[in-house]
């Protein structure tokens, strides 16, 4: 076993296992992709352990700290880690590299496991993150996927990428269809923090000396913030608009959204958001026929009324090769329709 000694963040790959030392809730909030968590403190123990520290002083919160972090580690070596062999190499890391990591790596290395500590823990991952961002980016040879509401554009990307073509889905990385009525049901979006790591490591698995298609997102996908990098890059980047008639986005938007019909009071407390900009009447029409099911007569006008205008003034805003543009005509949205749209695509890409 070799001796404890600083680990960068560039040599995580280098470890079996990535361990998360931090409380549950940090976990969610954002780790290292792959890490699994074992918290040497939980949620509402790392909480009593602040309030006592700053009552009663370092002394008083490490002991009682020592108690829980050796029954919580006692835990973890009889459950998560009870079938790790000899020659396991775990990574350990927490908020800064501090005490808990530093606990967990100290009881690891007792029973004779090569474990090391994260320099700088977490906050050392975020900061690499963040930086990684901001030098692959501009790398990039995007594509930009444009077209009007139900062009189905995220289902393009993804026959796209089937067809071994690079893609970066960001509403999927977002968890989000980008839309007011966007939020995929029953799936909550990632942090700010996830959600950009999430792009460092899909970013990392493509070869930026090849073209990548995105959608031509807004700033924002739900309540995330696309990096100003990546918005800029992509505002600079070729354009690709799928063109499909009226008729053709409405039977592809019926079917993909199908299930706004389950939540409809939801569906009406969105709709009221647009109050402002469409009038009391036409949200009342609208949250009329979304009560009756009439999702044809809502997604028709909504198109008409509300994304179409929308589209067609920030195109040539938003991108600075609107003009230069390729268009694909897409006759049908359906799955083959779409598998065909894309071999249109790649046979067309200069």
């Amino acid at each position: 076993m070799s001796q404890r000694q600083p680990v960068r963040v560039t040599e995580i790959a280098r470890f079996t296992t990535v361990i998360d030392a931090r409380s549950p809730a940090e976990f969610a909030l954002d780790h290292i992709p792959g890490a699994i968590n074992c918290p040497v403190l939980d949620d509402a123990q790392r909480a009593i352990i602040g309030t006592l520290y700053k009552q009663q002083g370092a002394f008083a919160a490490k002991r009682l700290g020592a108690a829980w972090v050796a029954a919580n580690l006692a835990r973890h070596l009889t459950t998560t880690l009870a079938d790790r062999p000899a020659n396991w190499k775990p990574l350990v890391y927490c908020w800064r590299g501090g005490m808990r990591s530093g606990s967990m790596v100290t009881w690891l290395r007792m029973v004779g496991w090569d474990a090391q500590q994260l320099t700088g823990g977490y906050k050392a991952y975020r900061h690499h993150v963040v930086e990684q961002l901001r030098q692959r980016v501009p790398q990039l040879r995007l594509r930009v996927v444009c077209g009007a509401t139900g062009s189905a554009k995220t289902r393009l990307l993804h026959a796209l990428q089937a067809q071994g073509a690079q893609v970066l889905d960001l509403e999927g990385l977002a968890c989000h269809k980008g839309s007011l009525l966007g939020a995929v049901p029953g799936v909550e979006q990632p942090s700010q923090k996830a959600f950009e790591t999430r792009l460092l490591h899909a970013l990392e698995q493509l070869d930026t000396a090849q073209p990548i298609f995105i959608e031509g997102e807004s700033a924002k996908i739900g309540r995330l913030a696309v990096p100003l990098e990546l918005i800029a890059q992509m505002r600079s980047a070729p354009v690709l608009e799928v063109q499909a008639t009226p008729d053709v986005r409405l039977a592809f938007l019926l079917r993909d959204y199908a299930y706004l019909g389950d939540d409809v009071p939801l569906l009406c407390q969105r709709l009221a958001l647009l109050k402002e900009l469409q009038g009391k009447e036409t949200i009342a029409r609208w949250q009329a026929w979304a009560q009756a099911g009439d999702f044809r007569n809502l997604f028709a006008e909504l198109m008409a009324l509300h994304y179409d205008p929308q589209y067609l003034r920030s195109q040539a805003r938003n991108f600075q090769q609107w003009a230069q543009r390729q268009s694909v005509q897409a006759s049908s949205l359906s799955e083959a329709g779409i598998v065909d749209l894309a071999r249109q695509v790649l046979k067309n890409m200069h």
